[in-house]
């Protein structure tokens, strides 16, 4: 199960790097000048970095089979998993955001560089990431063999 959730977790790493590309390539200084971002950077980052510091430390524990070092990537998978539930509530609330279409005729409209995300995209990265949890307690546990 463990390498399992090793698999699982690398497939989620690269749906979540797509989304991160695609907010890299929006990312408009000109949005940020006239609104704030709905996905803070740091957040973006702390996000990203986690799951992969994260993913090491999971290989690490699979090399050595050092129960810590499973124990530790629990840890931070749960923050993980919190940054990227505040930011899917973010991006969800500038996903349902309606332009008017006065607006779109008659003016240049800015939207936040998430509004391009491709539905399919985020979801099956969540739903991966909660796999890939799910997958990583359940092998910590010892439940399933590893």
């Amino acid at each position: 199960m463990s390498t399992v959730a090793l698999f699982t977790w690398m497939v989620t790493i690269i749906f979540g790097l797509l989304l991160l590309i695609i907010w890299i390539i929006e990312y408009d200084r000109e949005f940020q000048s006239s609104s704030a971002t709905r996905l803070p950077v740091p957040v973006i980052i702390g996000h990203a970095l986690l799951g992969m510091a994260g993913l090491v430390l999971w290989i690490a524990y699979l090399l050595v089979d050092e129960q810590r070092l499973a124990w530790a990537t629990v840890v931070i998978l749960g923050t993980v998993a919190c940054l990227g539930l505040i930011m899917a509530a973010r991006w969800l609330g500038v996903y349902r955001a309606a332009i008017s279409p006065s607006q779109a005729l008659n003016e240049r409209v800015i939207i936040p560089p998430e509004r391009n995300f491709p539905v399919p995209v985020v979801v099956t990265h969540g739903i991966l990431a909660f796999t890939t949890i799910g997958l990583v307690v359940l092998s910590v546990l010892g439940v399933g063999g590893n």
